[in-house]
């Protein structure tokens, strides 16, 4: 199993389907498991569109349900079932911190016959952490960033085609990768999987008060629904115009994005787009060239520095301004609980 931490829009997803696809490329078979506080994750529809087979754990983070964990991992490795894959990638919630001593240490002590555990990798947007290392940083979201990336066995920085200077992460050794053109994603899968390395490697002191005050201190919601269009249109002039919208009225209302998530998909393809911060370039993963569909299945997933209420006060704005109508099965938003992990290990099991 192969878990990869790192802060919302690091690119995790990104990175997991790229190496997937390079395993499979040689054969061998693949799982992903996703993870989120709420329900209805564009990332799950992303894995499963690519062919995967994906699990998800819903309502609050690997830690907290653990036990659900082990099931889904289970679950994929039945022997002869359809999904029982030789490598699973799980991907845990990007607000998430102490994954060694809440799930890698359990992992080894009472699953050690079932899985195998490559280290853990946490992945670094450069421009997030030029943000959250600045002295004016929001505190709580700082605090939770720093331990991520203090107990990592493996840290490299996202979107190396993006950028040319990478900032210093307080004495880590990090290494540039990117997933959008593949450049050392072969190895990086050669590293976490050559077993020199020893997962959950150490174990973080923290404050679970502060680690509660950082994960609420983001407004969460999920939206997904139906949306039926007065004339077809391709699936980027769907997502283009309700992503800049939905970036605009946040803006006016000073709420900064921590991260926007939007899949569109109908019988000619699908594409998912994704903003890390207010007035950004969406980043696009999909059939930018899938022809004009009348109809889309939409999923929507928002993460920013704001009141629940006022998150969906935009998107309910931004949703009217669509050209057509869109129709809702699900929408929630909300503040995550304070984390209470099954398990958690004081020392390196």
């Amino acid at each position: 199993m192969i878990l990869v931490g790192g802060f919302l829009g690091a690119g995790k997803t990104t990175l997991m389907l790229s190496a997937a696809r390079l395993l499979r490329g040689i054969g061998r078979c693949v799982g992903i498991v996703l993870n989120d506080q709420g329900d209805e994750l564009v990332d799950t529809r992303l894995a499963e569109a690519a062919g995967f087979p994906a699990q998800e754990i819903t309502g609050g983070c690997f830690c907290c349900r653990f036990s659900e964990f082990v099931q889904k991992l289970e679950r994929m490795d039945q022997p002869g079932s359809k999904l029982a894959p030789e490598f699973i990638f799980a991907e845990p919630v990007g607000t998430c911190t102490d994954l060694s001593a809440t799930i890698l240490q359990p992992l080894k002590r009472y699953y050690r016959e079932q899985f195998r555990l490559a280290p853990l990798t946490v992945l670094v947007d450069p421009a997030r952490a030029e943000e959250l290392l600045h002295p004016d940083a929001d505190p709580l979201l700082a605090y939770l960033f720093r331990k991520q990336i203090a107990e990592a066995d493996l840290v490299h920085f996202s979107k190396a085609d993006l950028y040319q200077q990478f900032p210093a992460l307080d004495g880590v050794a990090a290494r540039p990768l990117s997933a959008h053109t593949g450049s050392d994603i072969q190895e990086w899968l050669d590293e976490v999987l050559s077993e020199s390395a020893v997962a959950g490697s150490r174990i973080l002191e923290i404050d679970y008060a502060s680690y509660a005050d950082a994960e609420a201190a983001l407004g969460w919601l999920n939206w997904q629904g139906e949306l039926r269009l007065r004339s077809a249109l391709t699936p980027a002039a769907v997502i283009g115009p309700l992503m800049a919208r939905i970036d605009q009225l946040l803006s006016a209302r000073q709420i900064s994005i921590a991260h926007l998530k939007v899949l569109a998909r109908s019988a000619n393809g699908s594409l998912k787009a994704s903003l890390c911060r207010n007035g950004g370039q969406p980043w696009v993963d999909g059939a930018l060239d899938a022809p004009p569909s009348p109809r889309y299945a939409l999923t929507i997933n928002l993460r920013a520095a704001g009141a629940p209420e006022e998150l969906s006060s935009a998107l309910d704005l931004a949703l009217r301004d669509l050209p057509g109508r869109a129709r809702t099965a699900h929408w929630e938003s909300f503040r995550p609980s304070p984390p209470v992990p099954e398990h958690r290990f004081e020392d390196v099991a």
